[in-house]
């Protein structure tokens, strides 16, 4: 198995998992900007999943644009509540407004990642986890959020599965790595088909 790779991201809790799946990473940045991209695949009627598959293939593409040879991992996750993306909130009251959306309430969280060479996507992987949030008051939210720090806030969303965010569900289906970003498996299985 293939056992470096270039991450198209500044996620911590993405270059922890590969690491932890010894899966060396150097971490480069694609710097794309996002929320245009969302805003324009959104215009064009496009589903989560469609927005999730496009960012992590633009990320990806564009690193391995000026990385010759080498293989660049792009990921991305967007949060579906009943179609409608959820994006990251950048500031405090945007994410207690989040909260307050997805409170009692399933959604589905959406993980694609893509490996590309040479500009190129070579594969990619689309994974889906259902979270169910509990129904809680305006009080508890609060207090949730201000355990959160505000660079794990903003990087990871609105909710830590990983830590103090499990207990905001009542019910979560899927793969634990999706949630937090990157579903480890699918791409240890593509990078094992490499030489």
């Amino acid at each position: 198995m293939i056992k470096n790779i270039i991450l198209a991201s500044r996620s911590e809790i993405r270059k922890k998992i590969l690491e932890e799946n010894n899966i060396k990473c150097e971490i480069i940045p694609s710097n794309i900007d996002e929320d245009s991209i969302k805003e324009s695949l959104l215009k064009e009627k496009a589903t989560p999943e469609i927005i999730s598959k496009n960012l992590a293939e633009l990320k990806a593409n564009k690193v391995s644009q000026k990385k010759n040879g080498e293989l660049v991992l792009g990921a991305d996750s967007v949060i579906d509540l009943n179609g409608e993306i959820v994006s990251k909130p950048s500031n405090r009251e945007e994410a207690l407004k989040i909260l307050q959306r997805l409170n009692g309430k399933k959604h589905h969280l959406i993980s694609s990642v893509c490996i590309s060479r040479n500009g190129l996507m070579m594969w990619n992987h689309t994974d889906k986890a259902s979270l169910t949030m509990k129904q809680m008051t305006n009080e508890e939210l609060k207090s949730y959020l201000s355990k959160i720090k505000d660079e794990t806030l903003y990087a990871y969303n609105v909710y830590q599965i990983e830590g103090a965010g499990r207990f905001l569900f009542s019910k979560i289906e899927g793969d634990e790595n999706t949630i937090m970003g990157l579903p480890v498996e699918q791409i240890k299985e593509y990078l094992n088909t490499l030489k």
